[in-house]
């Protein structure tokens, strides 16, 4: 068996790719270390914005293990612009993966964007990983194993929130589990 754990990074400042943790974030940091100190993780992966390299660097620091930045875990991009509307298209978009909105990426290219880390690291030797992503993205990735999730699951996500997927080779889709 092999487990990943998707984590949703802690609170932070905005939406930006240098948006640092807040204060109550850089707290959440150090529960969330605690909280995977237990799991036997060998492997750290995550997305190079800020927010996410410090909702881990707490727990990377005590299990002295390096954090691998993979620009395939970054957010996903709803659009290139601003929009009004956006929390409509969001939804929508979860309901229809191929809605894409100008200068964005639809949720398909997104989902597949972060499974492929997940098939790369499943297909490494840890048995135990954790990957920090953001929650637009975490929630198509556990809507690749799980169709009938999307728009529900981003929309009861906290910062930070832990999925964990079990791989078992008797079984066709991994087990999935809120562990927060």
């Amino acid at each position: 068996m092999k487990r990943i754990y998707l984590v949703r990074h802690c609170q932070a400042e905005g939406q930006q790719m240098t948006a640092k943790l807040t204060d109550e974030g850089k707290e959440q940091a150090v529960q969330l270390a605690e909280k995977l100190s237990a799991c036997g993780i060998e492997r750290i992966v995550s997305s190079p914005f800020t927010r996410a390299v410090e909702s881990i660097r707490p727990f990377s620091k005590a299990a002295s293990l390096t954090i691998e930045k993979d620009n395939r875990l970054i957010e996903w991009v709803l659009s290139g612009r601003p929009l009004d509307d956006w929390l409509v298209r969001l939804k929508n978009s979860f309901a229809d993966l191929d809605i894409c909105h100008e200068g964005g990426e639809t949720g398909r290219e997104a989902m597949t964007r972060g499974i492929t880390v997940v098939r790369d690291v499943l297909d490494a030797d840890p048995k135990n990983a954790v990957m920090v992503t953001h929650g637009g993205l975490l929630a198509l990735m556990v809507k690749h194993f799980k169709p009938n999730v999307g728009f529900d699951l981003w929309s009861r996500l906290s910062n930070p929130d832990v999925y964990r997927l079990t791989f078992d080779e008797s079984r066709p889709h991994p087990k999935i589990e809120r562990v927060q």
